[in-house]
């Protein structure tokens, strides 16, 4: 089953990207622990996007696509237009380089490679498509 949802690229709309993953892993049957899980990757992931390649500009848009597989589990596909990023080649700081530089940020991609069990980047000349994967048990 696949599910989509547009958004302009503004970061009021994370809160609306976040109900709409929450209740797409609730309608299948995920544990609270798991969906809460899922839904902190995916936002993190779109407010990287939103605020950093897109500068929150509400002219812009991103596109959530979840698809639900018994046998593959969940496939997250996060579509934008704006610069590639590619979170695979991200070099994650150390924590103790955080806290000795006191930075306000810089975990949140931590998280997304420790929670998600695939991340693959593509890209063609009219979109750039940031594929998450959970292998997950689907009702």
């Amino acid at each position: 089953m696949k599910y989509c949802y547009k958004v302009p690229c503004k970061k009021e709309m994370l809160k609306e990207i976040r109900c709409f993953v929450k209740e797409v892993l609730e309608k299948h049957g995920l544990s609270e622990v798991d969906v809460s899980t899922l839904v902190l990757a995916i936002d993190e992931v779109c407010a990287n996007l939103i605020i950093h390649s897109h500068c929150c500009n509400p002219k812009e848009s991103i596109e959530v696509e979840i698809n639900v597989d018994k046998d593959k589990g969940l496939i997250f596909n996060i579509i934008d237009k704006a610069e590639i990023f590619n979170i695979n080649e991200y070099q994650e700081p150390t924590l103790e380089d955080i806290i000795k530089k006191q930075r306000k940020g810089g975990i949140g991609l931590i998280l997304v490679k420790k929670i998600m069990d695939d991340i693959q980047i593509y890209s063609d000349k009219k979109k750039h498509i940031c594929r998450l994967v959970k292998k997950i048990p689907i009702n």
